[in-house]
């Protein structure tokens, strides 16, 4: 008999693809709402296409499991840097880091930060080449907007920004610097896509707008 460790549900989700594809990553028993494969099936298919998580610097907020930083490593990406204030599921975003680790070796840097995801910004220096914004639904906008204007000052020039909110949830409020390039709606999940000093190529985004895909 499987005994189940209390603080996460073991096996409910997985590396999709990339160097640590298939690898079963754990997931906190409360307090987060893991993106489906589906959706970062759809989420990764359109950066790798925009050619954007290759060699990248990932950030990810809010992580929950790490999923989605974790996933842009196994793509690709050069580091990724794992923000999580609660306890238990920092915990489980630390374990999962190590297990993506150990297969994609010294190519890419793992870190996992126990800290509010204000607190974090406030001292952020390094330029972000992609950020994923997951936060719990019941996060007021207020706050979401507070993320977003502390963290334009760690952006790179170009860089992609993915905020997953749910579908009732209204267009983030968005700081100078930042811009609407796609909004992408999967059942009771939004995914709005944010540029930073938007080039030609990130245009291509546009074509997509409020594109809705059925469950």
């Amino acid at each position: 008999m499987r005994i189940q460790r209390r603080g996460y549900r073991e096996g409910v989700t997985r590396i999709i693809a990339g160097r640590a594809g298939s690898i079963s990553l754990e997931v906190p028993d409360a307090g987060t709402r893991p993106t489906s494969d589906r959706v970062r099936e759809s989420l990764f298919g359109a950066l790798e296409s925009a050619d954007a998580l290759r060699g990248a610097a990932v950030l990810d907020l809010y992580a929950g499991s790490g999923a989605l930083g974790l996933e842009a490593v196994s793509r690709g990406a050069a580091s990724a840097d794992l923000v999580e204030r609660a306890p238990r599921a920092a915990a489980v975003v630390e374990r999962n880091a190590a297990r993506v680790a150990k297969s994609v070796g010294a190519d890419a840097a793992i870190r996992v930060h126990r800290a509010p995801v204000t607190a974090f910004l406030s001292g952020a220096r390094r330029p972000f080449d992609v950020v994923f914004i997951d936060p719990p639904y019941d996060i007021a906008e207020e706050e979401i907007s507070e993320v977003l204007g502390l963290l334009v000052p760690a952006l790179a020039g170009n860089a992609i920004v993915v905020v997953e909110r749910a579908k009732r949830s209204p267009q983030p409020t968005l700081p100078e610097g930042l811009a609407l390039t796609r909004a992408k709606r999967y059942g009771d999940t939004t995914l709005w896509w944010l540029t930073f000093a938007a080039s030609d190529e990130d245009e291509a985004f546009e074509d997509w707008a409020d594109e809705d895909i059925a469950d």
